[in-house]
């Protein structure tokens, strides 16, 4: 009677035949980390830090494993090779950090290590005091066959071990000779990895520091201007770098900069009607003048955006556009390719909606109507090049999620496979899992729930996921703290207290912050109801006195200096929440891995009263007693003092300074 098949879950409702079984490697890899779903998409790194790479390793028996991490970048041949360290219970873990900003490639290498099994077999004998005659041989014959493959040092070091075996004068010295970490290390250089098994390759994105590490500043053009009667120009905003540099920021974003059209052009408040001289919503892109390609006559010529992205680069900025897919009425394109979108039964366009509100001033694209296929997607794509030729790096994303995932894979990909500096963030308000698949699909970065976490169990369990698997790997948070769009309930009442605390949450809590002007000088104002700001900016122009009375600007310069002092502050990972026995009082750590750059932030969130709370210092992290004495600096305002011991007490009141911000150290 023949053998039963056996049944393999891994083929997918095949049956694994006996000779198959008989091929299949006796060691398995499982559990690579950072991958994310078993490699189909890439994990996200930064350049220039190091990748920490997890696997479980095993095999039957008892023999001694090797393992490494293989590593390259896209374009090269060669692999990299790091060993992989055994912790016990079968975790393996080991590091390597690439350098350049471009996709690498990682895998896991597992083989049977022969010299290694051997020795740990001799030392036991040895140490118990049996014959060990013929396992001295057999080191002997473990040398001379790696001798006759080896080359260079490890060839030269392993000639050295077979003339000191071959004058040892005892077996005790020969067996020194054998157990020597010279030995160790010379036989692993050159071992020939019998029975290599290696894992899936993974994908790994490797991107520079902005991608994790970013501090944006949102403003609109137009509205740069000391005259609600005159159109703000490019010109306006160089006049603007100094103030917004001295901030601290480092991205200057601009909602779009085209041609607005004026069919259903949008008055002020949203309003269905427009006056001769309204503006017009950024949003409802295209006239005769072009599309997504041109710029707003009224903002200036080309060579005045070319002059102000160069006068941002002297200052610190980079400049990000907004990429958002929809048209006017008036766009180009619905006269030069009416198939790109889709029309109603009586002949008119399908305008957006999302009831019950109507945005008549826009239509959407069709991207899989029969005409659009491969034309629309490959325009978008040049739309976004075009831009990235004129200087632009950043680009923040509208309403990803309302748009086909393939096409952001393919769009995001081919622009940095020529480009891997360029940027995108996502502005998706959407559920968890497709707000992490745009991350997986490309973007670097994305908008967040952070503006609806406003309690401390909120806070908490939000800070927390974002440092775990699978967003670890494929999500970063850019914690705005308002937009044109969002005027936070939370911010509509608290006063300069409210904006203090978002502002101090933002900052400490994420390596990515961004905040709309008017946030500054607590701007708060709202449609009766609703998280819409009233005269909102949309639809009209807004002047400003950024240096009215009450803002908070010199308290976001320092937040964003003590960012860029702190290594711990440049991430939104490395976040742990500590015990403070008071529900108003968010007290959390954020730290290195090496612990060398520790800091503790606590925030009063009730913007109206003074809070207190017990607290502990998280001592245990730093090795220390529960009696030790620490040091603390307050950052905000430099003041140093001596804590003794885990216990303490602190008292917060919002309207001097709601948050304290504090770096502790053992000595």
């Amino acid at each position: 009677m023949p053998d039963a098949p056996i049944h393999d879950p891994r083929e997918q409702g095949t049956l694994l035949t006996l000779d198959r079984a008989l091929q299949l490697p006796r060691i398995a890899i499982e559990a690579c980390q950072p991958t994310l779903d078993e490699g189909r998409f890439a994990a996200k790194t930064i350049a220039g830090q190091p990748v920490i790479v997890d696997a479980k390793i095993f095999a039957d028996g008892h023999d001694k494993l090797g393992a490494c991490i293989a590593w390259r970048a896209d374009d090269e041949a060669e692999w990299h090779r790091v060993p992989l360290a055994e912790l016990g219970n079968d975790a393996w873990q080991g590091r390597f950090t690439p350098i350049r900003v471009c996709r690498h490639h990682f895998v896991v290498e597992a083989w049977w290590d022969l010299f290694e099994s051997y020795r740990y077999e001799l030392s036991k004998k040895h140490a118990a005091g049996v014959s060990i005659d013929l396992e001295i041989e057999e080191g002997r014959a473990h040398l001379m066959r790696v001798f006759g493959f080896a080359q260079g040092q490890a060839r030269d070091v392993i000639s050295g071990l077979l003339d000191k075996f071959g004058t040892a004068p005892d077996q005790t010295a020969r067996v020194a000779v054998l157990l020597s970490d010279e030995a160790a290390q010379a036989m692993a250089e050159a071992d020939e990895k019998k029975h290599l098994v290696r894992s899936n390759v993974f994908p790994l994105e490797v991107e520079r520091t902005q991608s994790q590490f970013a501090s944006w500043y949102e403003l609109f053009p137009r509205s740069q201007t000391d005259d609600p009667a005159r159109h703000g120009t490019f010109n306006d905003v160089i006049g603007q770098l100094p103030r917004i540099r001295d901030m601290g920021f480092d991205v200057l974003y601009f909602p779009p900069i085209h041609p607005i059209g004026r069919a259903h052009r949008k008055g002020p408040n949203n309003s269905l009607f427009a006056g001769p001289d309204d503006p017009g919503s950024p949003y409802a892109i295209g006239s005769a003048e072009g599309g997504h390609e041109a710029i707003h006559p009224q903002l200036g010529s080309r060579e005045d955006f070319r002059e102000l992205v160069a006068a941002a680069a002297e200052h610190g900025l980079e400049i990000a556009l907004d990429f958002a897919i929809q048209c006017s009425q008036d766009h180009p394109w619905l006269k030069e390719h009416p198939g790109w979108f889709a029309w109603r039964p009586d002949g008119t366009i399908r305008y957006a909606e999302n009831p019950p509100k109507k945005y008549q001033d826009i239509v959407n694209v069709d991207f899989y109507a029969e005409d659009a296929m491969p034309d629309l997607w490959i325009a978008l794509r040049d739309v976004v090049a075009g831009w990235v030729e004129e200087g632009v790096k950043i680009f923040r994303v509208d309403n990803p999620h309302t748009k086909p995932l393939p096409f952001w894979e393919w769009l995001i990909a081919d622009i940095r496979h020529k480009h891997p500096e360029v940027l995108f963030l996502a502005e998706a308000f959407t559920k968890p899992a497709m707000m992490a698949r745009l991350g997986k699909a490309g973007f670097n970065q994305s908008y967040t729930y952070f503006t609806w976490r406003t309690t401390k169990d909120e806070l908490t369990s939000y800070y927390t996921e974002l440092n775990q698997p699978p967003l670890r790997d494929c999500y970063r948070p850019n914690f705005f703290v308002n937009t044109p769009d969002i005027n936070p309930v939370f911010l509509h009442e608290s006063g300069r207290a409210g904006f203090l605390i978002r502002a101090a949450l933002a900052t400490m809590g994420s390596g990515l912050w961004g905040m709309y002007s008017g946030f500054e000088l607590c701007e708060s104002a709202p449609i009766p109801g609703k998280e819409e700001y009233l005269d909102s900016e949309k639809y009209q122009l807004r002047p400003r006195d950024y240096t009215a009375p009450g803002n908070i600007s010199a308290e976001i310069a320092q937040l964003n200096r003590i960012r860029r002092q702190n290594p711990a502050l440049q991430t939104h990972l490395g976040f742990q929440a500590y015990t403070a026995w008071n529900d108003n009082i968010f007290y959390f750590g954020k730290r290195t891995a090496d612990r060398s750059n520790f800091i503790l932030v606590a925030v009063c969130l009730d913007p109206f009263n003074a809070q207190e709370a017990h607290f502990e210092l998280p001592l245990w992290e730093l090795g220390l007693p529960d009696h030790a004495d620490t040091h603390g600096e307050d950052l905000m305002t430099g003041h140093r003092w001596t804590w003794h011991g885990k216990n303490q007490w602190m008292r917060i009141e919002p309207w001097h300074q709601p948050f304290g911000i504090w770096r502790i150290s053992a000595n």
